[in-house]
């Protein structure tokens, strides 16, 4: 894509690709609504998925647009489905039009019949050119809470009995576990030991001192959340957050997420994020443990049929 700026559109290089997006993403992570994924979800797109097929689906989808001298102007992101997650740094904000239509066309090509674009509430630019553009605001909507831990003292975990906190272990064994309480959780199949190892090994976003579980007396883990740690920033985002069906409604998720503020503020983080759709239980529960909603938005569709 070239226009009167001389952006030019460019595939992923592998070499380079993940550490200059992530930079990207990194610096644009302020309060400005729909500028952006953090970057651990760059770090999920990237290093997850059920085998290289997908991984290749991702990444023929995904573009980045520099300028003549090599700097990023925007990228095209994606998870390898009908959404598209246009990332636009704020001198460039002009371009956000065409990129959309450029996401349309990679999307249709790959087979999708519809597009999906995430707009916060506030981002007043975005919805006037997805209403051009021919969108229609769903239903279906995105939640984000944050929490400034300036002066914020985090209290001692409180587990049910029989339960104990722990962080993940480095063995095939315990990334199993987690995989396959992602699955019950969330109601997947997809979720697999060697995904988890992938984002362990390889995420810059992961410590395993911020990966935490809780199990039973016998050792089966029945709930997760890890704090995925955004160095630049010094925040940590809460992703992913769940607890194994048999397990729901004994506070395990409220004391991770307690021990995980507590461990991500002795690392120095100034603020912790989570983000969430609609599910009820969740927006609830961030709340209670001392989030506030921060932004609100919803996922515009458009037919590509």
């Amino acid at each position: 894509m070239r226009n009167p700026d001389d952006i030019t559109e460019r595939p992923l290089d592998e070499r380079t690709a993940f550490r200059r997006i992530r930079a990207f993403l990194a610096a644009r992570a302020t309060d400005t609504p729909g500028l952006g994924w953090d970057v651990r979800m760059w770090d999920g797109a990237w290093h997850t998925g059920a085998g290289p097929e997908v991984d290749a689906r991702r990444r023929t989808r995904m573009r980045t647009f520099e300028t003549a001298d090599g700097r990023i102007a925007a990228a095209l992101l994606s998870q390898g489905n009908e959404e598209i997650h246009p990332q636009v740094h704020p001198a460039f904000l002009h371009l956000e039009s065409s990129l959309l239509a450029r996401g349309e066309e990679i999307t249709q090509a790959a087979g999708e019949t519809s597009v999906k674009v995430l707009c916060w509430e506030q981002d007043e630019a975005r919805a006037r050119t997805l209403t051009d553009l021919g969108y229609a605001r769903s239903e279906d909507a995105a939640h984000l809470y944050r929490m400034s831990l300036d002066g914020h003292v985090a209290p001692e975990a409180q587990l049910s009995p029989g339960y104990r906190l722990r962080p993940t272990r480095d063995d095939h064994a315990d990334r199993r576990a987690v995989a396959d309480l992602l699955n019950a959780a969330f109601d997947r199949t997809r979720h697999t030991a060697n995904e988890v190892r992938a984002l362990q090994e390889h995420a810059p976003s992961f410590r395993r001192d911020l990966d935490l579980v809780a199990e039973t007396a016998d050792g089966a883990v029945a709930a997760y959340a890890a704090v995925c740690w955004d160095h630049d920033n010094h925040r940590g985002i809460f992703e992913p957050i769940c607890t194994h069906p048999d397990h729901r409604r004994r506070g395990l998720q409220r004391a991770l997420m307690t021990e995980g503020m507590r461990r991500a503020q002795a690392l120095g983080a100034r603020s912790l994020d989570v983000s969430t759709g609609d599910a009820e239980p969740a927006n609830a529960l961030y709340p209670a443990v001392g989030f506030t909603e921060r932004h609100r938005g919803w996922f515009w569709t458009k037919s590509l049929a």
